[in-house]
C-alpha cells in the first residue's frame, strides 16, 4: 500500500532519496522515469542539482505542488498495487492540479485507488465513486450514473463548476464528506 497525503511527507535528504524512500533499491533510471511519467522531471532538473538538491525537512524549499508530484514519483517507484491518495489535489494551483491530474491516470494504471477527496474533477474517471453524508453512504455509481441521478454528487458537481448566480441558498446548505458547501 502506498499513499499520497494532502502534505506530503519529505525529508532532509536529496530529491532521489525521497523518491526512493519505499525502495531503496531503485536506479536512478527508475525513479527519473517515474519522475518523468508523473511530471515532475522538469522542474527536478532545474533545482540547483537536480536529483541531488538536498531537500530542507519536510521539503521547505519546495512548492507544496513541488512536494505533491515527488510523492507521485515516489508511490510510482513504490509499485504497490493499492494506493490511497487523501485529498492530494488539495491547496494546489491550478497548473499543478493538472500535472497532477495526468499522473493519477499513470498512477493508478493496473492498481486499486483508493481516492477521498473534494475536488470532484479528482474523482471524475473512477470507475466507482461513493459518495457520502453524514457517514453514510447516499450514493455510488460512476460519474456519468451520478449525474443521470441528478442527486447529492450531481449537485456538489455542479456546483463546482457553475458561477455563483446559478447556484441557489438552499445548495449552499449542503454538507457531504465528497464536499462541503457552506
Amino acid at each position: 500500500v502506498a499513499m499520497v497525503l494532502q502534505e506530503p511527507f519529505l525529508f532532509s535528504g536529496s530529491v532521489l532519496e525521497n523518491i526512493r524512500y519505499h525502495k531503496t533499491s531503485a536506479s536512478r533510471e527508475e525513479v527519473v522515469r517515474a519522475a518523468q511519467a508523473v511530471g515532475a522531471h522538469d522542474f527536478i532538473e532545474n533545482l540547483p542539482d537536480g536529483y541531488d538538491t538536498e531537500l530542507e525537512q519536510r521539503g521547505g524549499n519546495l512548492s507544496l505542488g513541488q512536494r505533491q508530484l515527488i510523492s507521485f514519483a515516489r508511490a510510482l517507484v513504490a509499485d504497490a498495487k493499492i494506493l490511497v491518495l487523501d485529498e492530494a489535489t488539495a491547496s494546489i494551483d491550478s497548473y499543478t492540479e493538472m500535472l497532477i491530474q495526468k499522473a493519477l491516470i499513470t498512477l493508478l494504471e493496473g492498481r486499486t485507488g483508493l481516492v477521498i477527496a473534494h475536488r470532484l474533477a479528482t474523482i471524475r474517471g473512477a470507475d466507482r465513486i461513493i459518495v457520502l453524508q453524514n457517514g453514510e453512504i447516499v450514493e455510488s455509481g460512476n460519474h456519468e450514473q451520478l449525474m443521470a441521478r441528478k442527486g447529492l454528487y450531481a449537485r456538489l458537481y455542479n456546483m463546482n463548476y457553475a458561477s455563483f448566480d446559478d447556484i441557489s441558498e438552499g445548495e449552499l446548505e449542503l454538507d457531504a464528506a465528497v464536499g462541503k458547501a457552506t
